[in-house]
């Protein structure tokens, strides 16, 4: 079948041929009826090319039925992969996209991306070289190592970017990328913290992607910038419990976050404090990483319809996850506001309801419909005393009467959160204060009671040991800081204590 060739990009640099002339590029009757449609660039069309779309490989798929992406460099030329969209017009796979998994035997747990060595150049689709750093973690999509624009210099510790890579037949790392592309371009982000006079915006920048082969194997990065520590970690180490201010400071960012994702057509679905991270240079600065589980619920203004799929019940952290989610519903924005609603409650008491059944999300599910259809209950479980935080109330009522495409008003639910600054006494100040929470108005469960008074029992014996050792004469205490500093010397060179250390810079 012949055709017209691609269509000229408008200048983006993320070109693809489409197969119809429809504006989001879906399959439609429309394909089939004009095999010829003229290709759009990514930016415009990022569906599917429908049937009869133009082959060529790019880095998120051909130009055929399978989806889009940038075009493969210009040794790809043919467009014989026209109808079957298998990304091989050239001979090569690298736009072909990650295989479905067919049904049968559960596939194995997904293989890490092989170990880079330290000073590796990776090059993305613009052309522009990335040096790799040290490793600094892995997980389900890859490894995530340190990175800076190639130079001769090696990579620092102090590097600002880190780039995420993962074996190209893989999925979570595409799907992230088809939102970041998108929706995380540094100017893009620039442009609406600047309209909506923000300080800052809590999404991170996308700086570039591509394919890497390395010994007969190929592996998709991407490059992003650089955070610091994880608010699950903190929240943890400060006996499950942020203070007041604090969660309502994590809730307005978090709904500028999810504001800007929101018009850009995506919904988040896994909001957590494991995915918060703090500024690398700034703590006071809290992103919204990991899009892996990212959907766009709107695509081209027209909104999925609800519709429940037994298939896809309970997707995302079931702890957090929104009751359309465990009816197998597509993701949409109230989702998105109730995850949050969740965990505020359980940064603010330590608790939630369905906490202990985990494992049954059955049971989640229908103890979320019970607090839903009657907030109060979901009040008096979390904070069982006679002082509750009105405002989380009514941030949950509020959520509660969205229907399922309704755009929330943002600002209305803003509003609530600043009340509930105001009612203690405290103001948005833009500052996170993650010490030990002192929420004494909100009684907690006796489990969490426990935890927090074992915390507090250890810091009063350490104060009372530093002041036995002050009244000691000076010859006791001179033995007792001689003793001290062999004590914390065995730590430092104990292999339990290196263990721990390798442990958590792993994880």
């Amino acid at each position: 079948m012949s055709g017209p060739p691609a269509a000229t990009c408008c200048g983006c640099g993320l070109h693809f041929p489409v197969g119809t002339a429809t504006r989001d590029g879906r399959r439609r009757r429309a394909a089939l009826k004009r095999p010829n449609g003229r290709g759009r660039c990514w930016e415009v069309a990022p569906g599917r090319a429908g049937r009869w779309g133009r082959g060529q490989c790019g880095n998120f798929g051909p130009g055929g039925r399978s989806g889009a992406g940038p075009a493969h460099p210009e040794a790809c030329k043919s467009q014989k992969s026209a109808i079957s969209g298998s990304g091989k017009a050239c001979g090569c796979t690298q736009g072909k996209m990650p295989k479905k998994k067919t049904a049968g035997k559960a596939p194995s747990k997904t293989k890490l991306a092989e170990l880079f060595s330290l000073g590796e150049v990776l090059a993305d689709t613009a052309k522009k070289e990335w040096k790799l750093g040290v490793p600094v973690g892995e997980g389900g999509f890859g490894r995530l190592y340190l990175a800076d624009v190639n130079s001769s210099k090696s990579v620092g510790s102090d590097a600002p970017y880190v780039a995420k890579v993962e074996p190209s037949e893989s999925g979570p790392l595409f799907t992230e990328l088809r939102f970041y592309m998108r929706a995380a371009k540094p100017n893009e982000i620039q442009k609406w913290t600047k309209s909506h006079k923000l300080k800052y915006l809590g999404v991170p920048r996308y700086w570039g992607s591509g394919l890497h082969e390395r010994d007969g194997n190929s592996y998709r990065f991407m490059i992003m910038d650089r955070f610091g520590r994880d608010l699950q970690k903190m929240y943890e180490e400060n006996a499950k419990q942020f203070p007041h201010k604090t969660v309502l400071q994590l809730g307005l960012r978090v709904l500028d976050i999810l504001e800007y994702v929101h018009e850009h057509e995506y919904v988040h679905a896994d909001i957590k404090a494991s995915n918060l991270l703090l500024s690398y240079k700034n703590p006071n600065q809290v992103y919204l990483v990991d899009y892996g589980l990212a959907h766009r619920y709107c695509p081209e203004g027209v909104h999925k319809v609800y519709k429940e799929n037994p298939k896809r019940c309970h997707d995302g952290t079931v702890e957090y996850t929104s009751i359309d989610a465990h009816k197998g519903v597509a993701p949409s924005r109230r989702g998105d506001l109730e995850i949050l609603g969740y965990c505020m409650i359980h940064w603010l008491s330590g608790h939630l309801p369905w906490e202990d059944n985990l494992k049954d999300p059955n049971f989640v599910r229908d103890s979320k419909i019970r607090c839903r259809d009657n907030i109060s209950i979901l009040m008096d479980k979390c904070f069982p005393g006679k002082n509750k935080p009105d405002e989380i109330a009514k941030y949950m009522e509020k959520v509660k009467v969205l229907s399922y495409e309704e755009k929330p008003v943002y600002q209305h639910f803003r509003e609530i959160l600043l009340q509930g600054l105001k009612a203690i006494g405290q103001k948005d100040d833009g500052l996170l204060d993650f010490g030990l929470a002192e929420n004494g108005d909100f009684d907690r469960n006796p489990t969490q009671k426990k935890r927090r008074k074992a915390v507090a029992a250890a810091a009063a014996s350490e104060s009372t040991e530093a002041k036995m050792e002050d009244t000691e004469s000076p010859k006791k205490k001179k033995a007792a800081i001689s003793n001290a500093i062999a004590a914390r010397t065995e730590k430092m060179t104990s292999p339990k204590k290196s263990t721990a250390t390798r442990k958590r810079v792993k994880k």
